[in-house]
């Protein structure tokens, strides 16, 4: 630092004369004339003495110098960890905004949000084909479809770029490959992964995956493909809860689409199972969820409840999936209390969502396919494309 180079810089100043003693410690004789024939003063101390103490001094000019370089070394050891350091900061930083762009903004008519939406967010559809069938040709060769939710604020409006991992995804699966289109139509799904990291999902879910097995020697389950991207809502009607979605990706409905069930403005009722209760017979679904002590109150004696957003943060978690054939309306309707109290209507904040969402996507590439990875943060060269036709 400032003062120790000064310090050091004092110190070979006085050291200019390399092996000569300083002033003080000079002979006798050299200051004060000695009268003839009057005998000399003895020295006040041996020659020996004098020898070492040159030696002290010579080593402490040297060790002086030693010092100096010693303490230049940490110091330029000191700036480089300090450089490094900032270069981390630096690179993490530039990593976080590339991921997140500008996807979430804050709202300012936040006040005006209706009561009745629970959560909202960007929703994909994917599904996965048979074993050893990477490019299904009707919907009898998919193993299983997928719904993944990314929430984001409920103050929040996008903006531009990538959506941005948040780490708080979640994939739900629909064992039934389709998804139910009337009230008719009540699927079971559960939750197979909460918390996911983009970087996990690509790991974990949207990569093919060789293994070996005792009878059939290697089996290739296939990687996950894209059907479609846009918003969604879970709402709250009094008695019912709702999953609520508008298609932002593809543009018009293709024959995939149609065939695994989704409409350009669907919705669901959702219920979630009291895991206290057996499951239905013949149900393909996991052991229930380890719910905590009060969620588990929550559903005092019912089989079924309304599904809460945080119920979908257990692994495990079952829900049922009923089909609306009416569409978005019901899922959407504005609530009284909110209509007194001038909330906006759940309808135009869905809509204005995937607004803001097709201009987001539109952005990011020239593929609906490279979209929907790119918002996910993975290579879209290492998936399949998103198909309309079988």
């Amino acid at each position: 630092m400032t003062t120790t180079t000064r310090s050091s810089a004092k110190e070979r100043g006085n050291s200019t004369d390399e092996g000569a003693p300083p002033a003080s410690k000079a002979g006798a004789g050299s200051k004060h004339k000695v009268e003839e024939g009057t005998k000399s003063p003895e020295p006040k101390r041996p020659k020996k003495s004098d020898e070492k103490e040159q030696k002290t001094i010579e080593e402490t000019i040297g060790g002086s110098e030693q010092t100096k370089q010693e303490q230049q070394a940490e110091q330029q050891e000191q700036q480089e960890e300090i450089a490094k350091d900032s270069e981390k900061e630096d690179v993490a930083k530039a990593e976080k905004e590339t991921a997140t762009g500008d996807a979430e903004e804050p709202r300012e008519d936040a006040k005006d949000i209706p009561s009745s939406i629970l959560e909202k967010g960007i929703i994909y559809f994917f599904f996965r084909g048979r074993v050893g069938i990477d490019r299904p040709s009707d919907v009898d060769e998919i193993a299983r479809s997928y719904i993944i939710l990314r929430p984001i604020a409920k103050d929040a409006k996008l903006g531009s770029g990538p959506i941005g991992d948040a780490g708080n995804s979640r994939v739900c699966v629909v064992p039934k490959k389709v998804l139910p289109k009337t009230g008719k139509d009540r699927w079971i799904s559960f939750v197979e992964k909460t918390g996911a990291s983009f970087s996990e999902l690509k790991d974990e879910f949207l990569k093919s995956n060789d293994y070996e097995t005792k009878t059939a020697g290697t089996r290739h389950s296939p990687a996950a493909t894209p059907v479609a991207e846009g918003v969604y809502a879970i709402t709250s009607t009094g008695k019912d809860s709702h999953l609520a979605y508008i298609l932002t990706l593809p543009d018009k409905l293709g024959e995939v689409q149609k065939e695994i069930g989704l409409k350009e403005k669907g919705s669901f009722i959702i219920s979630t199972r009291n895991p206290q209760y057996e499951p239905p017979k013949n149900a393909r679904i996991p052991k229930g969820p380890e719910y905590p002590k009060e969620l588990l109150e929550e559903f005092r004696s019912l089989r079924w409840a309304p599904t809460q957003p945080r119920h979908l943060d257990y692994v495990n978690t079952q829900f049922l999936l009923v089909g609306e054939s009416s569409g978005i309306a019901k899922a959407l309707e504005q609530q009284k209390k909110d209509q007194k109290e001038g909330k906006n209507e759940p309808a135009e904040e869905l809509e204005q969502l995937e607004e803001e969402d097709a201009q987001r996507m539109q952005d990011l590439d020239d593929d609906d396919a490279a979209r929907i990875f790119a918002d996910l943060q993975a290579d879209a060269g290492h998936y399949p494309k998103l198909p309309t036709t079988f």
